[in-house]
């Protein structure tokens, strides 16, 4: 974390001097001082602080006034509050008004350094976290997302809330959403996000072998357990945990999953010691847990263990707004990847607007990626997006998908001009690039073709081009 600032503000010379000394050499902190608290608004209009350590009781402006013009002048500061006996009400009142903590006089120091440090980091956070709000755009997007929906900007102000606590998230929604997307954002902007996230894919691993990279193993546990193995809720200690697709863990490790989250320890395999975990577990899944329960495939206890704050990813089918922000996004990235040029036509775009997306996001992905590899030209169109496998048939049903909100004539339009383009453009990489051949072969005059060519902005040089690289 960076050095804080801290601004300390009392009546008392020498308590200000006392905290100067205090917070400076413990918490490595920039701290001024300040008697009056009417000179205190002329430093928060210069320094951005990070926390404001305040007398409750002083003479001109209240550190309750004083309160109140700090967070108008930069709400994402800290406000501490010192009271001596008999202002402990006030204090409260404080923290109802805004105040992120209070301290009674006389104070230790390790008290007041925890504090400190508690707040500053709380102010680091709330700071990136306004910072990241601001910037939902294509180019940066919301803490790795794209997208400007509602349903989005949901998400963001839910992820944005919860972040900066120890809460418990379950993430649902269909694969390729970005569940693991929202978990590492949600990790990132927390104060555990200077330690790396560890993620668990829960069915990737048969059960015995889960157990133990879970909770860990003793030494002769069982057979091959040739030494002490931390498990990985002991390396996720201080840190935070994913577990992936929870839906997939057997009911025995459910049951002593549910002992980890009530009780934040872990004992491992063979052991007869448990261990304290400091861990914020979040927690994934694809599946109706609520179907899992009635069925007796999950516990309805553990269930409520995790879900204490829901966040449901939307598919990419109910936020159809975002399709062509994250084409744009995706495009761009892959141009930048390969070194190419390649731009999306009106037509690719309505197409991507109809289709059914069943993967979601990571489909969308994977299907502009193919576009920029694979399209003849610099102008992807809709042929240019067929999976890879597909063979005619099913790239008439895929044209399908994009027609079927046109009317009959303007649809059949559209398929006579998309079969027309693909099949030119087909003639022409099987010939490398050569007019006369490809025409040959189509069974068309060299003209006709070449009116084609223009009609539907295709070049014989790109094939050329691409058979020579």
């Amino acid at each position: 974390m960076m050095r804080p600032r801290v601004l300390v503000v009392d009546d008392d010379p020498n308590m200000c001097e006392m905290l100067r000394r205090v917070l400076t050499r413990k918490c490595n902190a920039e701290v001024d001082t300040s008697t009056s608290g009417t000179d205190v608004l002329n430093l928060l209009k210069t320094t951005a602080y990070h926390v404001v350590l305040t007398d409750i009781r002083m003479p001109v402006m209240t550190g309750m006034e004083l309160l109140h013009h700090t967070l108008q002048m930069d709400p994402d500061i800290s406000v501490i509050i010192m009271t001596g006996y008999g202002t402990v009400e006030l204090a409260v009142a404080a923290i109802k008004e805004g105040a992120y903590d209070f301290l009674q006089k006389p104070f230790d120091n390790d008290q007041i350094v925890r504090t400190v440090q508690r707040a500053a980091e709380r102010t680091l956070l709330r700071r990136e976290n306004r910072r990241l709000q601001g910037s939902v755009s294509l180019e940066t997007g919301f803490c790795g997302f794209v997208g400007k929906s509602q349903a989005m900007q949901r998400i963001y102000d839910l992820i944005s809330r919860v972040a900066d606590t120890d809460v418990t998230v379950l993430i649902r929604g269909e694969s390729g959403t970005g569940k693991e997307v929202a978990a590492q954002c949600l990790h990132r902007l927390s104060s555990r996000g200077n330690r790396e996230l560890v993620a668990v894919n829960c069915p990737a691993l048969p059960e015995n072998i889960l157990e133990s990279e879970l909770f860990g193993y003793v030494k002769g546990a069982f057979t091959g357990a040739v030494r002490d193995k931390k498990g990985l809720f002991l390396e996720a200690d201080g840190s935070t945990i994913l577990l992936d697709e929870i839906g997939d863990l057997p009911l025995h490790l459910q049951t002593k999953l549910l002992r980890v989250l009530q009780e934040k320890e872990v004992r491992p395999v063979g052991g007869s010691q448990s261990f304290k975990v400091d861990v914020r577990v979040l927690a994934s899944t694809n599946q109706n847990l609520e179907a899992k329960i009635a069925a007796g495939a999950f516990r309805e206890d553990l269930f409520y263990r995790l879900n204490v704050v829901s966040l449901t990813m939307p598919s990419l089918s109910s936020i159809p707004e975002d399709i062509p922000v994250l084409a744009e996004f995706f495009l761009k990235k892959f141009n930048t990847e390969y070194g190419k040029d390649k731009e999306l036509s009106p037509d690719a775009v309505a197409c991507l607007m109809r289709r059914p997306w069943k993967g979601n996001v990571r489909e969308l992905q994977n299907v502009i990626k193919r576009g920029v590899l694979l399209s003849a030209s610099n102008l992807i169109q809709p042929e240019d997006l067929i999976e890879a496998g597909q063979e005619q048939d099913a790239a008439v049903v895929h044209l399908g998908e994009c027609m079927v909100n046109l009317p009959y004539g303007k649809a059949k339009e559209e398929v006579v001009a998309r079969f027309s383009r693909a099949y030119i453009t087909s003639a022409l990489k099987r010939h490398g690039g050569n007019v006369s051949a490809a025409a040959l072969f189509s069974g068309i005059e060299r003209q006709a073709f070449q009116r084609l060519m223009r009609r539907y902005g295709i070049r014989s040089a790109d094939f050329r081009e691409e058979e020579q690289s």
